[in-house]
């Protein structure tokens, strides 16, 4: 229960950030040596509960490493590990499973 408070307290201060500034800070500060951050834009993220239920399942996924959510603009940045890599039907499918729709995926950089 900790954990997840943590997380909310997280979101909403990346929510008070701002959208664009959050969104540049997060998905920068999660991209470390050997992993790389794909973008999933999401529709219908509305609070930090969806968000929570969205990171649940993506973070659930074989070799994703963080999640990290800008709810206002719907942008979910997962960081995988070293030589892991997410397509996008898997994206999609774990997002459906949270109950949302994937309006867009992006892949890492150069890749």
């Amino acid at each position: 229960m900790l954990k997840f408070l943590k997380r909310v307290a997280f979101v909403l201060a990346l929510t008070s950030m701002g959208t664009l500034g959050a969104a540049s800070a997060f998905a920068a500060s999660t991209n470390s040596a050997g992993s790389h951050v794909y973008k999933l834009y999401v529709n219908g993220l509305a609070c930090p509960f969806c968000a929570y239920g969205v990171e649940k399942k993506v973070g659930g996924l074989a070799g994703v490493k963080n999640v990290d959510i800008d709810i206002d603009s719907g942008l979910v940045a997962v960081t995988m590990a070293s030589g892991a890599n997410l397509n996008e039907a898997t994206a999609k499918q774990a997002v459906s499973d949270a109950g949302f729709s994937l309006r867009k995926f992006e892949g890492p950089k150069g890749k």
